[in-house]
């Protein structure tokens, strides 16, 4: 699923003016293209922890930063770890164990 600006904040329920700002702060980083940005489902999803984060646990914008930097860092490890378990001919870990 690959959403235009419009076609993501139309299918989230965001305003403009939040989008900007989780743009600004780095957030959210979609592919730019030379019709304009593109969301993927990966960036729905992270609007949505981002939402959740805010309106549910009612996280301050500096911890937002702090949780997607260790979100981010957790998917960086896991893809490594795939590519080190497939470079020696192991299959991943079943992620539910």
């Amino acid at each position: 699923m690959i959403l235009s600006k419009q076609e993501f904040l139309t299918s989230s329920g965001f305003q403009m003016q939040t989008l900007e700002f989780w743009l600004e702060q780095q957030w959210l980083i979609p592919e730019e293209t030379p019709g304009g940005a593109r969301f993927s489902a990966g960036d729905v999803a992270r609007a949505r922890l981002i939402q959740d984060l805010k309106g549910d646990f009612g996280v301050n914008d500096e911890g937002i930063d702090v949780i997607l930097h260790l979100v981010d860092q957790l998917h960086g490890l896991r893809r490594v770890l795939s590519h080190l378990h497939a470079g020696l001919g192991d299959s991943p870990p079943d992620a539910s164990s």
